[in-house]
């Protein structure tokens, strides 16, 4: 069974003849680790799905360091929704952190998609709740721990996801320096 469809069937009910219908809507993409998938200034045209490796969204700032502001970890979806949706240039770059498998579905696609199909509206809504919900508990933490305990909440979490992310990426996410990163990193992980 697809990734795609095991994940939309965690959420709602897919047939597998409607399920035929409903994944050529989709592109499937590989880039290759360090692809762009997005320039800040450029209209982001998808909605990616991310099978396996990951992706994550970042923004350069006036200092000229890259701050990442979310992954797309395996089995989730990532887009600049805004520029998505609005048709407005980005304030962001989307790139692969490591070769991956990505479905990509492009604004038209997925509204005929929602049309043809009303359930996956329900699926793309309960999606869309769970991400706005850890980014309020993700925005929440940052407030509440300082930056060592936002570390370990993070490596608890994600211990896996971890050891695979490049430390200027994690760095960048956690807001951190990548020297103090390797502080923390030789502290608590052996």
């Amino acid at each position: 069974m697809s990734v795609l469809k095991h994940h939309i069937d965690k959420f709602v009910s897919v047939s597998e003849e409607e399920w035929d219908e409903i994944i050529p809507y989709f592109t499937l993409l590989n880039p290759k680790k360090k692809e762009i998938l997005l320039s800040e200034g450029k209209i982001c045209q998808y909605n990616y799905f991310v099978e396996s490796g990951c992706i994550r969204m970042y923004f350069i700032d006036r200092k000229g360091t890259e701050k990442t502001v979310q992954f797309g970890l395996e089995h989730w979806w990532l887009s600049d929704y805004f520029s998505f949706q609005k048709k407005e240039p980005s304030q962001f770059f989307i790139q692969a952190v490591q070769n991956s498998t990505i479905w990509a579905l492009s604004f038209s696609k997925q509204e005929e998609l929602l049309a043809k199909f009303p359930v996956l509206e329900r699926y793309f809504r309960m999606v869309h709740q769970t991400a706005h919900a850890a980014m309020q508990f993700r925005t929440r933490l940052g407030h509440e721990l300082n930056k060592e305990e936002s570390f370990r909440h993070f490596t608890t979490s994600f211990p896996d996801f971890v050891q695979k992310v490049p430390q200027y990426m994690l760095a960048s996410y956690l807001d951190i320096t990548p020297e103090y990163l390797s502080e923390l990193r030789a502290k608590y992980i052996s």
